[in-house]
């Protein structure tokens, strides 16, 4: 089996070992805690953990069986860098399937009530194995892209989450910051959400900055001098990446902030953050162009139209013809799409890296064959190409897996 093949095989093993694990431990749960437990809301805060658990125990036996294969041709540095990004992508996940299993069983409640209760061991069992299944396969083929896709959900669920709990009905009239402004449960999921989402930022930032840089290396060791879709040398390329590192960073630090310090007790950092965040987002999306050339034009013009709706919103909220929740969750959720289109654009040029750098590497495994074979090169008929002979194909062309080679060249960065 290739990589992809293999990744999908063990996801389904994955999904049959944490769909039994959840069952048994959801069953036993609800036969042997008093009822004070079996709550709704705690009952609810279990079953998420225990899909939590099994999802982010799933992810860590796939990303940690990836840097074992690795650590042979690239020495212990790269374990040491793979177990700081377990730690901290093992808390995104975690933090983003309990949110969204919390979501999802508080619409359930409100639809059905209580009834669905007596299927919880199967509801949990299942929910556990989907996870369990998705986790192997996305830490098998990580990328920024896999870690972006997980963002909206996760922030979505986790506010949904703590819109759904809270028992302020009129938050809603004046800000977010009111709905998190509180010492309950709801404020308190909702300002761990703010502050998970900033730490999941800065690691999808690690990720694209990362690649970019490996990118802009590797262009030196290609025979045409430059890769997919980078005829030009990029000047200023030590600047420019500082500058995309530093306003990424900066956006994932504001959400931080603005989780970590709720406005009543402390307004004045509070709104540093708050008011900060969308100034680094402007430059962030207007100085694009210049900041990465190395992405299309169609991101650029997408930055310029939610630059655009934002202004125009405002305006509106100055006028009073809306409310500044509206603006915030326009904001928001423009800026979480746009994120979703940098980091797929950054996938992408991974994708052409990685295919450019394969057929090098096989045209270079190809002439070095022949070389070895004896074979001329510069006497033969470029119309009319020699064919191989005997002691080509069995002592020179040593070609590698593609398995091998694609992970081979992923493990660069």
């Amino acid at each position: 089996m290739g990589r992809h093949q293999h990744a999908e095989s063990a996801g389904l093993v994955s999904f049959l070992c944490c769909a039994l694990i959840g069952g048994i431990a959801m069953t036993l749960y609800v036969q042997l805690a008093p009822a004070i437990w079996q709550v709704s809301r705690r009952l609810f805060s279990v079953f998420s953990g225990i899909v939590a658990a099994c999802g982010v125990v799933s992810f860590i036996v796939a990303y940690a069986g990836k840097s074992r294969s690795l650590k042979d041709r690239h020495g212990w540095f790269i374990v040491v860098r793979r177990i700081i990004e377990i730690l901290a992508l093992s808390t995104v996940y975690a933090a983003t399937l309990f949110l969204v299993s919390f979501s999802a069983l508080g619409v359930i409640n409100q639809m059905m009530g209580r009834a669905f209760i007596g299927y919880m061991a199967a509801l949990c069992a299942g929910s556990a194995g989907l996870c369990g299944y998705v986790t192997f396969v996305q830490a098998s083929l990580m990328d920024s892209k896999t870690l972006a896709s997980l963002l909206p959900f996760f922030v979505v669920s986790g506010v949904s989450a703590a819109g759904l709990t809270s028992d302020d009905p009129y938050w809603y009239n004046n800000n977010f910051s009111q709905l998190g402004d509180r010492m309950t449960f709801a404020a308190r999921m909702f300002n761990s959400t703010l502050i998970l989402a900033g730490f999941c930022i800065v690691i999808i930032s690690y990720f694209s900055i990362s690649e970019l840089v490996t990118t802009y290396r590797m262009r030196s060791l290609w025979p045409d001098g430059h890769g997919p879709g980078q005829a030009e040398e990029i000047t200023h390329f030590k600047t420019r990446i500082a500058c995309l590192a530093v306003l990424l960073t900066l956006s994932g630090i504001a959400f931080v902030g603005i989780g970590l310090f709720r406005y009543t007790p402390h307004p004045v950092v509070h709104n540093v953050f708050a008011r900060g965040l969308p100034g680094i987002m402007a430059a962030l999306l207007i100085g694009l162009p210049w900041i990465a050339p190395q992405l299309s034009r169609a991101i650029y013009a997408v930055s310029d139209l939610a630059i655009a709706v934002c202004i125009i919103e405002f305006i509106a909220w100055l006028r009073g013809a809306n409310t500044l929740t509206n603006v915030e969750a326009l904001a928001g959720l423009l800026f979480l799409g746009w994120f979703i289109v940098f980091s797929r654009q950054i996938a992408a040029i991974e994708a052409d890296r990685v295919q450019t750098q394969m057929l090098h590497h096989q045209a270079g495994n190809v002439l070095a064959g022949n070389v070895l074979a004896g074979t001329d090169l510069s006497e033969s008929n470029p119309e009319s190409p020699a064919k191989p002979t005997a002691t080509q194909s069995s002592e020179g062309d040593v070609r590698v897996p593609p398995n091998e080679l694609e992970s081979r060249l992923s493990a660069n960065r």
